[in-house]
């Protein structure tokens, strides 16, 4: 009981910046900047005060990261296992460009300015899978230290919150449809959050899409991870040192897709009725809109502005033709 009641108080304050983030959203006129990016930019406002009260920590800690993907796995009961399979099959041509653009792209700017493979690579994974979650499952296999992390963590999460504001606007300019925009965004939005996040501010049926690409992709991981522990044990055979890094498929496998996968095949045999699933839909993008708002109470917007200008740029450079990229192979597919 004790433990549960230390989460009490950041979750609260995760609930009252959802609040906030839908009560904002509500006086925008045809809901074009979603509760959820409003509640992100709030939760970022409000970090400077949070962060004097180290005992909403663990609440904040918890509906950033895990609320979020359990939000994931509750909107599976909104959509069909023929969903899944149709939306996924066609974003697979559109992730093999953009993964090429993330990390062939980034590889050669990464020399142009002179940043180091660790830290080009930790932004191209950023940039190209989803977000944080590759940063930290590359991060250890590679030896990156600690400035490479941040640096990568700044370079992706900066230009994910434009992207979570410029992107329904810029779907809704291109006149795109639901599942255009759903796989626009799930292919070239970098973190799992902020593709939810732009996603749902488009429209719900653009947000299902979007998740179910996002997941899709977020598999990716799995050879990503494999890839670099292979470059960095050459790496360290060349440097002729011993701590070469080792590939666990355990540790980085996203175990939380195949709950999501599972609720899927639930709901397309008939196990949730309309009502239950209309609820847990429902309940799903509330708790997606407090992890947004969690995630911003943990963001500190001055440092990520302070991290070093080539990151940075890099990053920009990197996402913006992922962005590019993905729309273009889109519009040769008619998928727009």
């Amino acid at each position: 009981m004790k433990r549960i009641i230390q989460y009490i108080p950041g979750i609260s304050g995760a609930i009252i910046v959802a609040l906030l983030g839908i009560f904002f959203s509500s006086l925008i006129p045809q809901g074009y900047i979603s509760g959820g990016v409003f509640a992100l930019l709030i939760g970022m406002a409000a970090h400077p005060i949070v962060i004097r009260f180290p005992l909403m920590g663990k609440g904040i800690s918890f509906t950033g990261k895990r609320l979020l993907k359990i939000a994931i796995i509750g909107m599976g009961a909104s959509l069909s296992i023929q969903q899944v399979v149709q939306v996924g099959g066609i974003s697979l041509v559109v992730m093999f460009f953009t993964l090429a653009t993330a990390f062939g792209g980034g590889y050669l700017v990464g020399r142009l300015f002179g940043i180091p493979w660790r830290q080009s690579g930790l932004i191209s994974a950023g940039t190209g899978i989803c977000g944080g979650s590759a940063i930290a499952a590359i991060a250890p296999v590679i030896n990156a230290d600690a400035k490479d992390i941040a640096y990568a963590l700044s370079a992706t999460f900066l230009f994910d919150i434009l992207m979570v504001v410029l992107f329904p606007l810029m779907g809704r300019a291109l006149h795109m449809s639901d599942l255009g925009f759903g796989l626009w965004t799930g292919t070239a939005v970098n973190d799992t959050s902020s593709v939810v996040a732009a996603g749902y501010a488009f429209s719900e049926a653009a947000g299902n899409f979007a998740i179910v690409v996002k997941l899709t992709r977020t598999l990716s991981i799995v050879p990503a991870v494999l890839i670099f522990s292979l470059i960095e044990a050459r790496a360290a055979r060349k440097e002729n040192t011993t701590d070469g890094a080792r590939f666990s498929f355990r540790a980085v496998f996203p175990w939380f897709v195949l709950a999501f996968l599972g609720v899927v095949i639930l709901q397309s045999f008939g196990v949730f009725s309309t009502e239950t699933s209309s609820q847990i839909s429902r309940v799903g993008k509330f708790c997606m809109v407090m992890a947004l708002g969690a995630i911003g109470l943990k963001t500190d917007a001055h440092r990520l502005i302070r991290s070093g200008l080539k990151p940075l740029l890099l990053g920009f450079i990197v996402s913006v033709a992922v962005v590019v990229v993905s729309y273009v192979v889109q519009l040769s597919l008619h998928q727009i």
